[in-house]
């Protein structure tokens, strides 16, 4: 399937791995010239070096058939207006004209609410829901001007299924779905810009070994054990992988998303458990 998207231009924030990095590979895959983002220089042009290469030999064999994309990789840290003026100014200037943006921020670290001070308050609801909102207030308004945009935000599953220790998580995600849930119903939607919201489960990422890690250390378990126990608990019996995840949001990226705003997608295989 041709999604149509071929030419336009994305910003993927948290792309050096994992699912960000899933992301802009789906989108180079498309055609789609790539600014992406995180704030390890080193493993972020890394991440820019394999993504030029993979699509330079897909193109080779036949697989594209467009020009191959531009991959610019920005390494800032897009909480700070800093940050988000050198991604703009990578790629031409403030407000560059965007026709994709994918929000993405690491979860706030897990624990209990007892123990979180304003501060840590503060820094989660910048990272994952005050964040975004400025990205999608620097560029919505040119999307609507060209016709065509597309707003990914990466959450998490914990916003229709709260997770007790992911008490910062939850409330920095669940205001950034409250705030989408109106503004992609503004007369954007009209305007053929679309503002949904991507929600994953348990994908292999580093994030998910790490927490499989302090698992294993606090309950003296090995790690292949919770692995075994947590995947038994997903109906697909099994985690996701960052490509699969990349062409769900490639997919909403698309033309042919058009008619979807407002919505709130979960990639789990399966796990919550609602109707």
């Amino acid at each position: 399937m041709d999604l149509g998207i071929a030419g336009k231009w994305a910003l993927v924030c948290g792309a050096s791995k994992g699912l960000g990095l899933g992301c802009a590979q789906a989108l180079v895959r498309e055609g789609v010239n790539v600014v992406i983002n995180a704030r390890n220089a080193d493993v972020l042009a890394q991440s820019a070096a394999k993504l030029i290469a993979d699509s330079a030999i897909q193109i080779s064999a036949g697989g594209l058939k467009h020009p191959q994309p531009v991959v610019l990789a920005v390494a800032a840290d897009i909480t700070t207006a800093q940050g988000r003026e050198a991604v703009f100014a990578a790629a031409g200037g403030p407000g560059r004209d965007f026709d994709i943006v994918v929000t993405n921020a690491g979860g706030p670290p897990p624990g209990d609410f007892r123990d979180w001070d304003r501060d840590a308050w503060i820094k989660a609801v910048d990272a994952n829901m005050l964040t975004p909102i400025e990205l999608i207030k620097a560029t919505v308004d040119g999307m609507a001007a060209r016709g065509f945009g597309r707003v990914i935000n990466i959450t998490s599953s914990a916003v229709k299924a709260p997770i007790d220790v992911l008490g910062l998580s939850n409330g920095a995600r669940s205001g950034l779905t409250g705030f989408v849930a109106g503004v992609a119903r503004s007369k954007l939607a009209a305007q053929g810009v679309t503002i949904n919201n991507l929600l994953p489960g348990k994908f292999d990422t580093d994030r998910l070994a790490a927490t499989i890690g302090a698992a294993a250390a606090k309950t003296g378990k090995a790690l292949d054990e919770i692995r075994a126990s947590q995947q038994a608990q997903i109906p697909a019996g099994r985690y996701g992988t960052p490509e699969e995840f990349g062409a769900i949001c490639a997919f909403l990226c698309s033309m042919h998303a058009a008619y979807m705003t407002g919505q709130n997608v979960l990639a789990d295989g399966g796990a919550y458990p609602g109707a």
